[in-house]
C-alpha cells in the first residue's frame, strides 16, 4: 500500500507512524507538518526521527526542541524523552538531576517507561538521592502495567531479596513474563530458571530469542557467561553470541 499525504493522514498520530515504517524521507515531511500543525505525537515523533536520524538529517539539538515543545503540550513520552535526553548528554550537556526531573513528572502522570528510567536513577543514586526502596516500587508499578524491562529487574529483586522477601516462585513469574513480552534481559534470566529446573531445551529457545535481540553491552556479558556455563549446549552458543558481539561492533566502527 502506498500512502497519500493527505490532510487527514497529516494530522493522524498513527497514519505517520504506519508511514515512517514504509517511506521514512516522506513520513518526515508529513511528520514534519503534521508538527507544526500542533499534532503532540508528531511533535513527539519528530523528536525521535530527529533524534535517530530516520528518514532526516539527525539532529539531536533540535530533537531535543520539538520534544520539550511536545512535553509542555502533555505528551507523556515526549516527557520521557526530554529525560533520556538530559541523562545521556543529547543535544546538551548531560545532567542527571535534570533527568530524574523529567522521568518523576511522567512517572507520577502514569507512563510506564518513566518509572523503569526514574527507578535506575534512584536505584543509583544518579541525579537523585539515592532510595533503592522507591525504585523497587516504581519497578514493580511499571511491571503491573506490563513494562517488560521492569519485570525482569522486579523478578532479580525478589531472587534475590532485595529490599523485599526472597521469592523464587515470583520471581520466575516475573521473568517468564518479562520473556514473554520481549525483554532480551527477561528471556536470559528466564532461561537461567529453567536451566535451574532441568529444562534445557526451553532454555536454549529463549537464550536464542536473547540472542537475537540483545544489545551490545548484553551479548558481551552474556557471551562470556554462557562460556563458562556447565551445560554444553549452552557453551555450544557462547561463539554465536560473540559473533553477534563482533557484528554489532562493526556497524558502529566507522567506514
Amino acid at each position: 500500500m502506498t500512502y497519500q499525504l493527505r490532510r487527514e493522514e497529516v494530522l493522524d498520530g498513527d497514519s505517520l507512524k504506519a508511514m515512517l515504517a514504509e517511506s521514512p524521507a516522506r513520513a518526515a515531511q508529513a511528520i514534519l507538518i503534521a508538527a507544526r500543525e500542533g499534532v503532540l505525537d508528531a511533535q513527539a515523533l519528530l523528536g525521535q526521527i530527529l533524534l535517530d536520524g530516520n528518514g532526516i538529517a539527525q539532529d539531536q539539538p533540535l530533537a531535543l526542541r520539538w520534544f520539550e515543545i511536545a512535553a509542555r503540550g502533555g505528551h507523556l513520552m515526549a516527557r520521557n524523552m526530554l529525560g533520556r535526553c538530559h541523562e545521556h548528554g543529547w543535544g546538551g550537556a548531560a545532567d542527571a538531576s535534570v533527568a530524574a526531573r523529567h522521568y518523576r513528572i511522567a512517572a507520577e502522570a502514569g507512563l510506564d517507561w518513566a518509572m523503569y528510567n526514574y527507578a535506575n536513577l534512584l536505584a543509583t543514586g544518579r541525579g537523585v538521592i539515592e532510595d533503592p526502596q522507591r525504585a523497587l516500587n516504581l519497578y514493580r508499578r511499571a511491571a503491573e502495567l506490563g513494562h517488560a524491562k521492569s519485570m525482569n529487574l522486579l523478578g532479580r529483586y525478589l531472587e534475590e531479596g532485595r529490599i523485599c522477601p526472597r521469592d523464587l516462585t515470583a520471581a520466575r513469574d516475573w521473568y517468564r513474563r518479562s520473556a514473554v513480552g520481549g525483554d532480551f534481559r527477561g528471556q536470559f534470566s528466564y532461561a537461567a530458571v529453567l536451566a535451574e529446573a532441568g529444562n534445557a531445551e526451553e532454555a536454549l529457545i529463549w537464550l536464542r530469542k536473547a540472542l537475537a535481540s540483545g544489545n551490545l553491552n548484553f551479548l558481551r556479558v552474556a557471551s562470556n557467561s554462557l562460556a563458562s556455563a556447565e551445560n554444553s549446549q549452552f557453551r555450544a552458543l557462547a561463539p554465536e553470541y560473540a559473533q553477534r558481539v563482533i557484528e554489532l561492533e562493526q556497524q558502529l566502527t566507522p567506514l
